[in-house]
């Protein structure tokens, strides 16, 4: 299959890169700007990416371009311009000003075909702290905005362009055009790969890998883990225990619900209880990094000891998806580091698992594509996205019994009336299909709950005073969970949740809402 390979720099961002060519059907793999493996007549292009890093710094990241620049088709975006205009000739200098957000492009050559199809003046999103003075040897300046002379350029004989603005992004309005420019014209890529292709050449992957070991997924009714199950049955059936963990720190009758749902899709389903063992290792204990650690820790323990009794388990399987990855660990000293993930993270030294990750290069919105694609109901294709860790990091600060169950009763209550909120002709778009116009407010949001605060506030009931919790809710739209805007609820909807929170959970007293976009807030509070 046509491939590009996209080489990363530590961006934060480029798994974007990646996610817009796969929505033109092009089959792309990211690999760390030092792990650049052998080229084959599959590769059609290499995209490097952009970086924190500035290309004058000593240790700025380095690559050796000899084997494929002027042979394949090369774009740098961002740190990548940045470096392929220093290593060949050109200069890079500090901005007298730092360029962030959105400027005007203006296309200098309308002939390059990097621009075909693309408005003269279009919006572009800037991301960098230097800036391009003088161009390399043999190269041409295609497009400048107002603060930045050469925005983008072309090497004059061979295929190599460069962009200091960044095409992955939405605030690029037209960066999807460009890419397309790129990666089907200028590569000359298919654009053939779909999630039926992800499919047939996953399970082929996994049927190769796996032989006949037997596989122990953890189940959580999620749509990752569900697509995962589904994925790894059809490729290896009945070689697949799924198990989902009751961690004692699910939402409320969530543990019977997920057995439930599994019921008639033919997937071997146990169900084990561990609450105790997790809330134990839990007591006491508030900072957040440290509570994930557990949680992972526990996870894969408990998964270990039902492979015992498993002959031939070799494989522990998880719905691990790229925003886990990135937000767990980017580049050695490069990528900065937001928070662990269960799934990435907090592994004992001596497992007697394998890790085995069918999804962990897709984003959620292509992991449901991918769900449809095998047939899944929509019912568990569409769920919102729930923390690896459960509520153990929506409580803010120790998880004790008296506060999940004020957490449970609150967002029960939050859940329940998103649901039942009729926006029909609101205009909302559905989150996990953007193309249907959802018709409750559960289907309208990319993921909501309700996050326990680790402080009390004064309040009146019934001529008494109170010294309760406050709740926040939190509930975001988003394609990719990269980033991430606040939902705009209808205030008769706020005002009849929090009342009706304030007057059946015992132990709360206020409630607010989180109105923080993603940056510079995340999505989860811990």
């Amino acid at each position: 299959m046509d491939k590009i390979l996209i080489l990363d720099f530590g961006s934060q961002v480029t798994q974007l890169i990646g996610r817009r060519l796969r929505e033109l059907n092009v089959f792309c793999e990211i690999f760390p700007y030092n792990k650049v493996p052998a080229l084959d007549g599959s590769v059609k292009g290499i995209i490097l990416s952009g970086s924190p890093c500035s290309v004058r710094d000593a240790n700025a990241p380095q690559l050796d371009l000899t084997p494929f620049k002027g042979r394949l088709p090369l774009l740098g975006i961002c740190y990548g311009a940045q470096y392929l205009a220093s290593r060949y000739g050109g200069q890079v200098e500090g901005a007298l000003a730092r360029e962030y957000g959105r400027a005007m492009l203006d296309i200098v050559r309308t002939d390059s075909p990097l621009f075909k199809g693309v408005s003269l003046h279009s919006q572009v999103w800037m991301s960098h702290g230097d800036t391009i003075s003088r161009l390399p040897a043999g190269a041409e300046v295609v497009a400048s905005t107002a603060e930045v002379v050469n925005a983008a350029f072309q090497i004059a004989g061979e295929p190599t362009y460069a962009v200091q603005f960044h095409p992955e992004v939405f605030h690029t309005t037209e960066g999807s055009r460009m890419l397309a420019n790129f990666a089907l014209d200028i590569c000359g890529c298919a654009g053939d790969w779909t999630p039926d292709s992800f499919i047939d050449t996953t399970v082929e992957d996994l049927r190769a890998r796996l032989g006949d070991d037997q596989v122990i997924l953890g189940l959580s009714g999620g749509v990752d883990s569900t697509v995962a199950g589904v994925l790894l049955n059809k490729a290896i059936g009945h070689n697949l225990t799924c198990i989902f963990v009751n961690n004692g720190l699910l939402r409320k009758g969530e543990f019977e619900d997920v057995l439930e749902s599994y019921r008639d899709m033919g997937l071997n389903v146990i169900g084990a209880d561990a609450s105790e063992a997790f809330l134990s290792a839990l007591a006491g204990v508030s900072e957040p990094e440290a509570k994930r650690k557990i949680i992972g820790r526990l996870f894969v323990e408990t998964f270990d000891r039902y492979a015992k009794g498993i002959e031939n388990a070799r494989w522990l399987a998880q719905g691990t998806i790229y925003p886990d990855v990135i937000e767990s660990a980017g580049i050695p000293g490069i990528a900065s580091k937001i928070k662990s993930h269960h799934n990435v993270g907090g592994l004992p030294e001596e497992m007697h698992l394998q890790i085995v990750e069918p999804l962990r290069m897709l984003f959620k919105d292509e992991v449901r594509r991918v769900g449809r694609a095998l047939g899944i109901k929509e019912e568990l294709v569409g769920r919102h996205p729930f923390p690896g860790p459960s509520l153990a990091i929506r409580i803010l600060g120790e998880v004790t019994e008296e506060r999940l169950r004020v957490l449970r009763e609150a967002d029960d209550i939050f859940i329940r009336g998103l649901r039942a909120y009729d926006c029909t002709g609101m205009g909302f778009p559905s989150a996990s299909d953007p193309r249907v116009e959802a018709t409750n407010l559960y289907d309208a949001i990319w993921q909501a709950g309700v996050i326990l605060l680790p402080v009390r506030s004064v309040g009146v009931m019934g001529d008494e005073r109170t010294y309760e919790h406050p709740v926040a809710l939190r509930a975001v739209v988003s394609t990719d969970a990269m980033t991430a805007d606040w939902f705009p609820f209808p205030y008769d909807f706020l005002s009849d949740i929090s009342n009706e929170i304030i007057n059946r959970v015992r132990g709360i007293n206020r409630v607010v809402y989180d109105i923080s976009s993603k940056p510079p807030a995340t999505i989860e509070w811990e």
